[in-house]
């Protein structure tokens, strides 16, 4: 690591060992915990180096123009300013992307978004760097912007790829099937921010060798470091990617197009550089949520069993493909929800718009669908005057039915078990007998309405997401487990995202080894890759790696004591730092059978492969799905249309628990960043303009707008194809939170409610 930078990247160590409990089912607290709370955790922004400069990016004001010329004279020649770089300076690949090398690291010819990056500055002093790139001249032809995704497809190519990202036809069953009862609903799904609690922030620092190293809250190093490596001209040897701590993530965290300038800059002027965004050029640089256009046509006969349903679903990408492929794989494969649909017609598209661009965000496709789908049966249920809960349970899926792609549902698939368990956990009291002057009113305890225009509302949501990649996705992730005087180190390229890798780590090797005192050795790309910190990668794929090192060693270190006594390993134990045998001959402690050696083993971990989906959108696309059902109570003030959600009833099933309170925790994270998509957040444009990229325009949901979350039952059957049989808990409760608060505000006022989130006129009910 070069020069002072690497001060703040030292290994996390596990508290003292006779404090906490350890091994898998305990709740074994972080070791960062402390240092966050504290606020002395290492982040990006915290970085610092011996001749530091400071970096500051020039992005365009216009959502879509052509750039007629570009001026650096005036900020070359300003006091302090040491390099400006544009399009012109890129000396390998002018091109990069998370799903797809589509985007210019600098624009040259046109620009297609607001925020779209035009030159980067170099400087002595961050005012001076940003006041360099505001004295960089552009001259624009500003041109008309494609803000309206169905206008996309006749709109003139926005790109040279074409405006459509990808287009997937699934065609399951019979198309002439047809049920008795028919709904239909048009649905819009606005664009959600990531929001990190840190703005993006990175330190790039030349290397003698002339590569460079850059220290980033990287969510997937390997391949920051490829795609920097290929802008850089630049062997991918030569760039190192060095993770920081990283202050929350829900999407892929970093914008690529954020940190490449970093390392051009300091290749540049052989300086360390340093950028910290501000929230505007956060909201700016970037990936959104998908904002959704969804149609939706369902079909069922006379006792509620659905036949067919049929839907359209056009993505917005924005400027870039990004991960949009993805994401409309996840929504057209779970357009029909966790449910029996024996017949299936979907079509869905991604295309290029002039918005800003969207990808990865957590549940991406799912959560979207899951509004959508969940409306539709509210609506069949109120058609055939059915309890909501009951319609629901009439179709929902299990293991071994099969998914409107053809794949059979192999993993457990308890979605009944949640919904009964959550349809019949008690209701929240009234506020009936509660002083009129203490009541929670929808709109705070400040809120201008009256209790009598009040309504409570019940509602029910049901969603899925999927774990891994898919659709071919190679899967795979490294980790070496070495032991030494008493301490375990666990090397792995996983990132702590704030998912609990770490500590997972840590309750792997204390499980299976013995061993107390473990530590997770900071990550940079020196070591093999892990993969990208989503989709609950970590617990299933470098969770597995782990176990599979610690299982080498514990080998390595049973053997020799194995055949001392003439018995095999797997009649050895070990419990509390003690080996012992079944027959209790052989009892001593992890220490005195390690002797002073040291033992290491590194071990990967794949699961099995997945295939893309066909010309029908029929495959096996997936590794192994997740399920959550959710009931909503809220109180909705009928005649300002605001609303307060009073309570979310949870029930998932997770497989296994392996850190209990970890669990909770992130399932209670999950619901309430749902309730932000429900009710709050919604990143506005006009004309592909972002109108408020702050806080303050962006609206979060805070401590305040957090229900009462009880989780009502986890159920723990293991999924026998991943490590320890546990499923990921994060993205699932985001996916349909959402869908369970826009079910509960339609029962409190019989509007449609089909939008989200949700504008307090679709609250509002008039004639009272």
């Amino acid at each position: 690591m070069s020069n002072e930078a690497a001060t703040a990247t030292t290994a996390e160590a596990a508290p003292a060992p006779d404090a906490i409990p350890h091994g898998l089912g305990a709740s074994l607290p972080p070791a960062d915990a402390r240092a966050k709370t504290e606020g002395t955790f290492p982040y990006a922004a915290d970085l610092w180096a011996e001749g530091l400069l400071w970096a500051a990016v020039l992005r365009s004001p216009h959502a879509h123009a052509r750039i007629v010329s570009i001026d650096t004279t005036h900020a070359h020649t300003m006091p302090g300013v040491r390099a400006v770089i544009t399009h012109e300076d890129v000396p390998g690949s002018p091109l990069h992307g998370r799903g797809k090398a589509d985007r210019p690291l600098f624009a040259s010819e046109v620009v297609r978004h607001h925020g779209e990056p035009i030159a980067a500055v170099a400087a002595d002093h961050p005012d001076t760097a940003r006041m360099a790139a505001a004295a960089v001249i552009v001259e624009y032809e500003v041109l008309e912007p494609v803000t309206d995704p169905e206008q996309a497809f006749e709109a003139e190519p926005l790109h040279p790829d074409g405006n459509l990202i990808r287009h997937i036809p699934l065609h399951h069953g019979n198309p002439e099937a047809a049920g008795e009862i028919v709904v239909e609903g048009l649905y819009r799904i606005g664009r959600q921010d990531p929001a990190p609690i840190g703005a993006e922030a990175g330190l790039a620092v030349p290397r003698p060798d002339g590569g460079v190293e850059l220290y980033l809250a990287s969510t997937d190093p390997h391949t920051d470091r490829d795609t920097a490596a290929a802008c850089y001209g630049l062997e991918p040897e030569r760039v190192k990617v060095v993770v920081t701590g990283v202050p929350g993530a829900t999407a892929d965290r970093e914008d690529q197009g954020f940190q490449l300038p970093l390392g051009l800059l300091a290749l540049k002027t052989g300086c360390p550089v340093k950028l910290t965004a501000t929230r505007e050029e956060s909201f700016l640089g970037h990936a959104h949520r998908h904002p959704t256009l969804l149609r939706y046509r369902h079909h069922a006969d006379a006792e509620g069993r659905l036949v067919k349903v049929e839907a359209q679903i056009l993505l917005d990408a924005g400027a870039y493909a990004d991960t949009s492929s993805e994401a409309l794989a996840a929504a057209v494969s779970f357009a029909c929800g966790p449910y029996i649909v024996p017949n299936a017609f979907i079509e869905g598209w991604a295309v290029r718009t002039n918005n800003p661009p969207s990808g990865h965000v957590r549940g991406e496709g799912a959560m979207q669908v899951c509004a959508a789908y969940e409306a539709q049966m509210d609506k069949l249920a109120k058609k055939l005057s059915l309890d909501p809960a009951e319609l629901r349970l009439r179709n929902v899926m299990g293991t071994g039915d099969v998914l409107p792609t053809g794949q059979m549902v192999t993993c457990p698939a308890p979605v009944a078990e949640l919904l009964q368990a959550v349809r019949d956990f008690p209701l929240p009291p009234l506020p009936k007998d509660t002083p009129e002057d203490e009541w929670l009113l929808p709109g705070g305890p400040e809120g201008a309405g009256e209790p009598g225009a009040v309504r409570r509302g019940v509602g029910y949501g049901l969603g899925m997401v999927h774990m891994l990649g898919a659709e071919g996705a190679d899967e795979v992730s490294t980790a070496t487990v070495r032991v030494q005087d008493g301490v375990a180190t666990v090397l792995c390229a996983a990132v702590e995202t704030g998912q609990g890798f770490t500590t997972l780590a840590r309750q792997i090797v204390q499980e299976t080894l013995g061993i107390d005192e473990v530590h997770v050795a900071p990550v940079d790309t020196d070591q093999p890759p892990a993969g990208a910190g989503c989709r609950g990668r970590h617990t299933w794929v470098s969770g597995g790696a782990v176990e599979r090192a610690a299982k080498m060693v514990r080998t390595q270190l049973l053997q020799p004591l194995a055949h001392k006594f003439g018995m095999s390993t797997e009649l050895l134990q070990i419990t509390d730092g003690k080996i012992t045998s079944y027959d209790g001959v052989l009892s001593t402690t992890v220490t005195e059978a390690m002797d002073g050696k040291e033992l290491w083993a590194t071990a990967q971990c794949r699961p099995h492969p997945t295939e893309p989906l066909d010309a029908e959108g029929q495959g096996d696309a997936f590794v192994g799905l997740a399920f959550c059902a959710i009931r909503a109570v809220v109180d909705v003030d009928i005649e300002l249309g605001s609303v307060r959600v009073v309570e979310l009833a949870l029930a998932q099933d997770v497989g296994r628990v392996l850190n209990p309170t970890q669990l909770a925790a992130r399932i209670e994270a999950g619901v309430t960043q749902g309730v932000g998509i429900a009710l709050t957040e919604n990143l506005r444009t006009a004309r592909g303009l972002v109108r408020h990229p702050d806080l303050t325009g962006y609206a979060l949901p805070t401590a305040l707008d957090a229900p009462d979350i009880r989780i009502v039952k986890l159920v723990e059957e293991r999924d026998v194809v991943a490590p320890f049989g546990a499923k990921s808990v994060s993205a699932v409760p985001v996916v349909t939170s959402p869908a369970a608060i826009a079910s509960a505000v339609r029962a409190a006022t019989g509007r449609p409610v089909n939008r989200l989130p949700i504008r307090p006129q679709a609250a509002v009910v008039t004639g009272q």
